[in-house]
């Protein structure tokens, strides 16, 4: 995900694009544990997602209070 298009999206799609992601890190994290993990890689870019749309909540919440 880049941050120009998380920045376009509304806070309740990001509410629902985190949830999204979250589900998917816990699937991940379960797969690595039985050991049917196949792209390692995906794990990194899962929590750098769920960092990325947590900033651009907050970001979007300190506006709506500023303003």
């Amino acid at each position: 995900m880049k941050a120009e298009n998380a920045r376009a999206m509304t806070p309740d799609q990001l509410n629902d694009e985190l949830v999204k992601l979250k589900k998917e890190q816990f699937n991940l994290r379960f797969q690595q544990a039985t050991g049917q993990l196949e792209n390692t890689a995906r794990v990194r870019q899962v929590r750098r997602d769920i960092a990325l749309v947590r900033t651009i909540i907050n970001e979007k919440t300190r506006q709506a209070a500023q303003a």
